[in-house]
């Protein structure tokens, strides 16, 4: 901390000492600048960036395929998957396919989908509702 010196003297500081004066702050009254060694800041900078590239969580969207007629022993497999997807930070897409005549009883897939995402309420939440999309009833659920 040496305080407001006109420029010229903060130049010949830098010089004595080896260092480059860097403009931290322009847009303060006095503008803010540092004795430091900018090769090593700047290598710093990119150390901190690529740290932070290198612990961030890419999202990723896992799939659940369900029939409209699952046995509740399947059903409970799938639902142990899903946690565990969603605690691990992942979007879970739940698909329920219909086959055959089974289309016309789409009630039966509709329920089946509520009772999924009812079990999951605790953890999560639906970001997309259930909806049909040809042969297939699909809702995505997200971690709270």
């Amino acid at each position: 901390m040496v305080g407001i010196v006109p420029l010229a003297e903060g130049l010949r500081l830098a010089a004595t000492r080896s260092l480059d004066l860097v403009e931290i702050s322009p847009t303060a009254e006095p503008p803010v600048c540092k004795l430091l060694d900018f090769g090593k800041f700047k290598f710093e900078a990119r150390k901190k960036v690529h740290d932070a590239r290198k612990k961030q969580k890419v999202v990723e969207i896992k799939e659940i395929k369900l029939r409209p007629n699952i046995g509740q022993n399947d059903y409970e497999v799938k639902l142990r998957s899903a946690v565990k997807f969603i605690n691990e930070g992942d979007k879970v897409k739940v698909t329920l396919r219909f086959k055959g005549r089974e289309i016309t009883h789409q009630e039966l897939g509709i329920n089946l989908l509520e009772r999924f995402r009812d079990d999951l309420a605790e953890i999560s939440k639906v970001e997309f509702a259930p909806r049909m999309e040809g042969k297939q009833l699909l809702m995505i659920v997200v971690p709270k």
